[in-house]
């Protein structure tokens, strides 16, 4: 007799993870019994029913799987029909994938990377500085070491250019931060009606979404709908991280996570492995936000133009990935994202979640596709 185990894995990348290396991390590991079998044709016949098992990333990389475990062997699971798995959206879904949501001004990621150049430009002048006397022990000529007189303070003169070019951004920043409340503000009090979104058949990982959209209201300022089909894996609970890793929630977390962050969000939507500003500032009043966060790993097919009273066909991101789940490790989200242009304001953002089947096709997808943390880049 051998047990027979529903096995997630799981290492989700932390806020820039291109910052870093994955194999450092540890893998978060779940198993769950599903009984005890003599031979391997007895415990393939319990699980024929059990949702198909899938595999994103590498050992070595990012990783999300699903498998299950006779003994020492792995067994796959591939299903003659498509599965819909039953559980319901987790939290993180409702209230921060579902709804109205705005662009940020773009102002923010000009901002942020002016600031890395003028860090980069500070770093060479405090060089230019420290090696200024042995210049002048050469006869080398060196210029900018003259001092300018502040009050009862001399100051050296690159310091007079350098720290405005270091505090102007973060003044602009910040009023960018408040005219960002005051567009919401703006938003709120539009209290806009929701598109209606009729999908035409049942959606499945591998086929073709057709739905029909229509708009109970039309603003003139608008110009055109892109409609686009999104699928990425969304961090899994941070509790159920923690407790898979062996961690206590008041201790110090494992690397990849941070420590409980406090914000006016309710409990669940914090997935532990922020690190630094995701959005723009937000109304306390709305719960989750009003900025989409983007998944750090996703994937999306071709915008579709939207016409009236005609059927959207969007196609699903090749190669083909695993259909809706939503567990408290693994989470793979689908999402359809009708992107409305506007003459001012940016561009407006309404997110339809989807219940997706998986296919009968179980491909592994071994190079995953990675996204900054900040709403500022996301793909839409």
């Amino acid at each position: 007799m051998k047990q027979l185990h529903k096995q997630h894995r799981i290492r989700y990348p932390p806020f820039e993870a291109a910052r870093w290396a994955p194999e450092t991390l540890p893998i978060a590991v779940r198993q769950f019994s599903l009984g005890e079998y003599e031979t391997k044709e007895a415990a393939k016949e319990a699980i024929k029913d059990e949702a198909p098992s899938f595999r994103l990333g590498l050992n070595d990389g990012w990783i999300i799987e699903r498998s299950y475990r006779y003994g020492e062997e792995t067994l796959e699971v591939k299903s003659d029909e498509t599965h819909l798995e039953s559980e319901g959206y987790v939290q993180a879904v409702k209230k921060q994938r579902q709804g109205w949501y705005l662009i940020p001004n773009p102002i923010h990621h000009i901002l942020r990377q002016f600031i890395n150049g003028v860090v980069i430009v500070l770093l060479v002048c405090l060089f230019y500085l420290f090696i200024s006397p042995v210049l002048l022990f050469m006869n080398l000529p060196v210029y900018g070491l003259e001092t300018v007189r502040w009050g009862l303070l001399d100051y050296p003169a690159l310091a007079v250019f350098v720290v405005p070019l270091i505090f102007a951004p973060l003044f602009i920043r910040v009023v960018a931060n408040l005219l960002e409340l005051q567009r919401q503000k703006q938003f709120l009090k539009r209290n806009l009606q929701t598109p209606v979104v009729e999908f035409i058949q049942p959606s499945v990982a591998n086929k073709t979404l057709e739905l029909k959209v229509s708009f109970p209201e039309w603003d003139p300022t608008w110009n055109h709908v892109d409609a686009i089909l999104r699928v990425g894996a969304l961090p899994p609970s941070r509790e159920s991280l923690l407790e898979t890793l062996d961690r206590s929630p008041t201790r110090q977390p494992p690397p990849g996570l941070s420590t409980e962050l406090p914000h006016h969000w309710q409990i669940g939507l914090d997935d532990g492995t922020a690190g630094g500003e995701d959005a723009p500032m937000e109304l306390k009043e709305v719960k989750g936000g009003l900025y989409l966060r983007p998944m750090r790993i996703m994937v999306q097919g071709a915008p579709q133009r939207w016409q009236e009273g005609e059927v959207l066909k969007l196609e699903p991101p090749k190669p083909a990935w695993p259909g809706s789940v939503h567990t408290e490790l693994l989470r793979v989200h689908w999402e359809c994202i009708l992107r409305i242009d506007r003459q001012r304001g940016g561009a407006l953002l309404w997110v339809q979640p989807l219940k997706v089947a998986h296919s009968r096709q179980s491909t592994p997808l071994e190079h995953l596709p990675l996204h900054d943390g900040r709403s500022e880049l996301d793909l839409t």
